[in-house]
């Protein structure tokens, strides 16, 4: 991977990480895009939860279905 020298401490970081290990200086722009990404969780939370949701209900009525069949 490729380095670069921190321009405020002058130590080692790697280009792609988001800011120097050493004295925390952002090395990417940051926008509320990148900080949603990194610290919202909830947005994949939310879409698991609903794909969840779905498939139990799905099970629940293929359940009923079939006991209705079976007992005609």
């Amino acid at each position: 991977m490729t380095k670069k020298k921190c321009p405020q401490c002058k130590n080692l970081i790697l280009k792609t990480s988001p800011t120097c290990l050493y004295c925390g200086r952002p090395n990417k722009f940051i926008t509320k895009e990148y900080v949603n990404k990194k610290w919202n969780k909830d947005i994949n939370k939310n879409v698991f939860d609903y794909i969840f949701i779905n498939k139990y209900l799905v099970f629940i009525l293929f359940l009923i279905l079939t006991i209705i069949i079976i007992l005609n």
